[in-house]
């Protein structure tokens, strides 16, 4: 049987309080934790695949939409190591409401496959 709840504040017996549309609008809609050296998906929330793009690159596809490609914010992180920080950075790219690309790249400026890649996204769902 379906329900529903209706709310306009939570509260926390010693937290505080928090509205519900902070809640909606302030929370990462996916997000995943991707090898791409293995391939491997290691842990996603609404991610429906990821798939490995030429040029180090990989896509994450998403199963529901956003409502547009300016009401979202990839945002993507990773590395080869566990322990160890090096230079690095990553670049994310919306392709469309349902696809965003990412490239990890190390201190050359050169395209790496990397071991630890993180991946959220926020904004509108459609």
């Amino acid at each position: 049987m379906a329900g529903t709840i209706a709310a306009d504040t939570l509260t926390h017996s010693t937290a505080g309080s928090l509205t519900t549309d902070y809640v909606v609008n302030g929370s990462a809609k996916a997000w995943a934790n991707y090898n791409q050296s293995g391939d491997t998906l290691n842990g996603s929330f609404a991610i429906d695949s990821v798939t490995d793009q030429p040029s180090s690159q990989f896509s994450v596809n998403y199963p529901n939409a956003f409502s547009a490609t300016s009401n979202m914010c990839p945002t993507s992180t990773g590395s080869n190591s566990s322990s160890a920080a090096s230079s690095q950075y990553t670049n994310s790219a919306v392709q469309s409401t349902t696809v965003t690309y990412h490239t990890m790249y190390h201190a050359g400026n050169a395209a790496y496959s990397s071991v630890f890649n993180y991946v959220v996204i926020h904004g509108d769902l459609a």
